[in-house]
């Protein structure tokens, strides 16, 4: 393992060759202090696991590992997982911002990156507490003029700027202290809130106070206090919780079982809706959202006409079709709206959803409702479709799921709804017993169980697979690797899977993720794991590894960011290659 002064000299003897020349690098580096300077660091390693051979590449991976000793974070801090998720996630975005500070500006100079979290705290490969050290997993674009290295500059990035990066940043003692305690203290407070939803009979929280409104329709920054209504909970549905922490938060709390959000149009429906579906994930303090918490399974759908469907029960809301296709193991290429978001409600239920989160706007119509005109001149013999508002009752009764749906157009769910909130200016309103008294008390009943258990999803032996690289053996050669291309698209080999449908993802780091996880998945179908059995593997590796479980890499994993349940199935069944047995 080579010394900074050895390692500054190796870069500054490449200066002027091929670029191909900067491979020398991998392997491991001591960055401890030396006759360099005199910045104090000990205990410190650069790790280079991959050098990119062209300058037009992504950049080149690296890894900066501190010993725990040299950071010195406090022990407290470190005790349980929610404390590792906070302080990596804090050192993160302490990392990022000091890369973008330190980092040369001039073109050719290269750069250091981390990427930079969005207003979520979850888990990420950017930042590893391990037993002995903390580990940092950097993006490094290597100096090059042309195709050219620049040697000179090189040395200056990673044996002067880097170490500073590091000075900055993974020691206590440079850090704010209290700032990284709160950051902790506030994400461990809003994971037990989480934790304490189900035992209190609540599907989520809204806290007083709370900013929902974002600034814009393509940011996730709040609203400025002085433009927005802080939210505050009626008192009928007011309830308090006191943390572990000394803190005590009061807000709304939306009861399990079917609540309907109505009100005018741009009074704040979608926005509360909105809010509570990102309530999933614990938000920055600052957000607006810190006390919006869900429960962590609760699951946004909607109609995706288009999309793929594989061997999914359709049946409780679509039978009798007239070309006599089976409903119980329905598979389509193109589903249509109706077809689309039934199919996404019973693979949320298979994915263990325990709430349903569903907005009028991005609905079938003829998913969601029937009026009486309707159904006076169309038979209910003619008609395949059950609508989800004569299902929804049997949903909670029978599976345990619990919906939380915006209506604007429509009152049908008053007849099967156990609370209505009406948003007036942003500022809700029980208005349950006014519902109620218009509302038909015989509606949504069902005759006999509905949803049967759903019988197992096998996918065939190697399924889904996207394609294979000519020429590198085998029937076609190896499995292309699949990759992210953003938040919404995952491609493996021709395939794209489209996840823009799947709203609870917020960073495109998540689909790396899954991106990964659909490589992993066809490595475990065997023809006899289900697809259920073969996503909690997947998780099971995640919570005994972490995130790097999902790699095929050794050393720096790739920038990945922790994602739910719910979306590695539907990554899964949205690929238009899964083959069942």
């Amino acid at each position: 393992m080579s010394d900074r002064s050895t390692l500054a000299r190796t870069l500054n003897s490449l200066d002027g060759r091929g670029y191909a020349g900067y491979k020398q690098l991998r392997g491991a580096h001591d960055l401890s202090a030396d006759d360099l300077d005199a910045d104090g660091l000990a205990g410190v390693r650069l790790v280079v696991d991959h050098v990119q051979v062209d300058p037009y590449a992504p950049p080149s991976l690296m890894r900066v590992q501190v010993d725990r000793r040299t950071a010195a974070l406090p022990e407290d801090l470190l005790e349980d997982a929610r404390g590792r998720t906070a302080v990596a996630d804090f050192l993160t975005r302490r990392i990022a911002e000091a890369a973008k500070r330190l980092s040369p500006t001039q073109p050719g100079d290269g750069s250091i990156g981390i990427g930079r979290p969005g207003q979520q705290v979850i888990e990420r490969t950017s930042v590893v507490i391990g037993e002995h050290d903390v580990e940092t997993r950097l993006h490094v674009a290597l100096p090059a003029s042309g195709r050219r290295i620049r040697g000179r500059a090189a040395a200056r990035l990673l044996t002067e700027t880097l170490p500073r990066i590091v000075e900055s940043t993974l020691r206590h003692e440079a850090l704010e202290a209290e700032a990284l305690r709160e950051h902790v203290t506030l994400h461990r407070d809003q994971q037990q809130l989480r934790h304490q939803l189900a035992e209190a009979g609540l599907v989520a929280f809204v806290g007083d106070g709370a900013v929902l409104p974002r600034r814009s329709g393509d940011s996730d920054l709040p609203l400025a206090t002085s433009d927005a209504v802080p939210f505050r909970s009626p008192e009928s549905l007011r309830v308090s919780f006191t943390l572990s922490s000394g803190r005590q938060v009061s807000g709304m709390g939306i009861p399990e079982g079917i609540t309907v959000i109505i009100g005018g149009g741009y009074h704040g429906k979608s926005t509360l809706l909105r809010a509570i579906e990102r309530g999933v994930h614990p938000h920055l303090g600052g957000d607006g959202r810190e006390w919006v918490v869900t429960r962590p399974d609760t699951v946004a759908i909607r109609a995706e006409d288009g999309r793929a469907v594989t061997g999914v029960d359709i049946s409780p809301f679509i039978g009798a079709l007239p070309s006599g296709t089976d409903t119980r193991r329905f598979s389509t290429t193109n589903a249509s709206g109706s077809t689309s978001q039934a199919a996404a409600l019973v693979e949320a239920v298979e994915a263990q959803a325990d709430a349903l989160l569903i907005d009028e706007d991005t609905s079938a119509t003829n998913f969601m409702i029937r009026d009486d005109r309707m159904r006076r001149l169309i038979p209910a013999e003619q008609e395949p479709i059950t609508p989800f508002v004569d299902r929804i009752r049997p949903l909670h009764a029978e599976r345990g799921v619990s919906t939380i749906l915006v209506a604007g157009g429509s009152g049908a769910f008053f007849d099967v709804a156990d609370h209505v909130i009406a948003l007036d200016s942003y500022v809700p309103r029980d208005v349950t017993e006014q519902a109620r008294a218009l509302a038909d008390p015989g509606a949504g009943a069902a005759e006999g169980a509905v949803f049967a258990s759903p019988a197992p999803r096998v996918p065939e032996p190697d399924s889904p697979r996207g394609g294979r690289e000519p020429g590198t053996g085998g029937k076609g050669g190896r499995p292309k690797p699949a990759r992210a291309r953003g938040r919404a698209v995952v491609q493996q080999g021709k395939q794209d899977i489209d996840l823009s449908a799947v709203s609870q993802l917020v960073d495109p780091l998540q689909t790396s993720a899954l991106a990964h996880a659909l490589d992993r998945a066809s490595e475990l179908a065997d023809g006899r794991r289900s697809v259920a059995e073969i996503v909690e593997e997947l998780i099971r590796r995640m919570d005994a590894d972490g995130l790097d479980a999902l790699s095929p890499h050794d050393g720096h994993p790739g920038a990945m960011a922790r994602p739910r349940r719910y979306e590695f199935h539907a990554a899964l069944n949205r690929h238009r290659s899964l083959r069942l047995v």
